[in-house]
């Protein structure tokens, strides 16, 4: 392998790996010594001359000139006699320049050469694409999906980057295809086998937060903060906003006019329910705003035990509740509190109801459990609904349902 085909082939690295000329340099410089060292013990007295740029490159090879027969060290001394050869009017104690060829170091190691070489720069190139996405975590980039697997996708950015977005990281109601455009939140980024794994994600809550500062110019600037996301990815999510300025309306900011704002979130979200609540430092106003859109009628705090019960007229408790416990639940994880939801009913009716617990006797507690989760706390609770919503809230059968109606109707006979 020549000189002139081994240099174009570094060329070719430097503008495939975006490697900077004095690292390239570097690299170069590195490897060649390496080999000098391993064909002559050492490199000290050696020259390289490289410029990538051309495709040259040079070896000196620098020895004292001594008298015939008086050699001590070969890689540092040269015999007058074998000097004058390169140069004819060489004294002894000079020091002679001779040019190494690359020829002179065998196929076999130029080969191995090149091969250091090229791990070198795979090696620098994985610790660049580290860096650099290390420095973005929580930021979203845009790729294009390469290749759908079962349980991952594999995203290719503008600067050709491998990047793995994992099935548990998807939005339930993500379809990608090849050749699609994404967007995601860079989740981690680690080293696995000396190979830099950057995952993405679109159901981290920093995605949804990354989506606000790019759609509200207000948060973007810092007049607006979004204090807290909680989300249950696909179905729905809660966020928590305040105004530095009393003059900006922060959850109205957020939506936009006529929901302008809020719109182009929920389809990147794939029809995700997002509300957007003020904050407060008054606990039993933040707990209000959080089960939104119900209308809480009173609030008991244990602020101790971090718990609250919050009683609502019966036909919020469903609201309060939400589909599959998802309203209730994201409350409770953005105020930090464990809430508790009780019908608040009217006049006499309470007088004459009874407890569920007073039931335990007669009725298996894992059942009342369920009935309590819907927030039945009471016998009439139970009955004022149909067995048919009460099948489609519960895990309950319709015989189980039916027997439990029986049992509480007698208790009013």
């Amino acid at each position: 392998m020549d000189k002139i085909n081994l240099t174009e082939s570094f060329t070719e690295f430097k503008e495939f790996k975006d490697i900077d000329r004095p690292t390239m340099m570097n690299i170069l410089e590195s490897v060649f010594r390496n080999m000098i060292i391993k064909r002559y013990g050492s490199d000290e007295n050696f020259d390289i001359i490289l410029n990538i740029d051309k495709g040259d490159l040079e070896v000196w090879r620098n020895r004292e000139i001594v008298e015939d027969g008086e050699i001590e060290d070969e890689n540092s001394q040269i015999a007058l006699s074998e000097a004058i050869k390169i140069e004819p009017d060489f004294e002894v104690g000079e020091e002679a320049s001779e040019e190494v060829k690359l020829s002179d170091f065998g196929r076999r190691a130029v080969l191995a050469l090149r091969q250091n070489l090229i791990s070198k720069v795979l090696e620098l190139e994985k610790d660049n694409i580290f860096k650099k996405y290390e420095d973005r975590v929580g930021e979203i980039i845009n790729g294009e999906v390469y290749q759908v697997w079962k349980r991952e996708l594999l995203i290719i950015d503008d600067e050709g980057n491998e990047l793995i977005l994992p099935k548990m990281e998807q939005i339930p109601n993500d379809y990608f295809k090849k050749g699609d455009n994404i967007r995601a939140v860079v989740k981690k980024v680690e080293m696995r086998n000396n190979k830099p794994i950057i995952t993405l994600s679109r159901t981290a809550p920093e995605f949804l937060a990354r989506l606000f500062e790019m759609e509200v110019p207000e948060i973007f600037d810092g007049l607006i903060t979004i204090k807290k996301i909680v989300r249950e990815p696909g179905e729905r999510a809660k966020v928590a906003v305040e105004s530095y300025d009393d003059r900006i309306d922060p959850v109205g900011a957020c939506v936009g006019m006529k929901g302008s704002r809020i719109h182009g979130i929920v389809r990147e979200l794939k029809n995700e329910n997002i509300d957007v609540i003020n904050f407060t430092n008054n606990l039993k106003l933040y707990i209000t705003r959080a089960l939104s859109p119900a209308k809480v009628s009173s609030i008991n705090l244990d602020e101790e035990n971090d718990k609250a019960e919050v009683y609502l007229a019966p036909d919020q408790v469903s609201l309060a509740i939400g589909r599959g416990g998802h309203n209730i639940k994201l409350a409770g994880k953005l105020t930090g509190f464990e809430i508790d939801v009780y019908r608040e009913d009217a006049g006499n009716d309470v007088e004459d109801d009874v407890a569920l617990d007073e039931f335990t006797d007669e009725i298996d507690d894992w059942i009342i459990d369920e009935l309590k989760s819907i927030g039945c706390d009471t016998a009439k609770n139970v009955l004022e609904l149909s067995d048919a919503e009460l099948v489609k809230r519960t895990d309950l059968e319709e015989e189980t349902i039916a027997e439990v109606k029986k049992i509480f109707l007698m208790e009013f006979e």
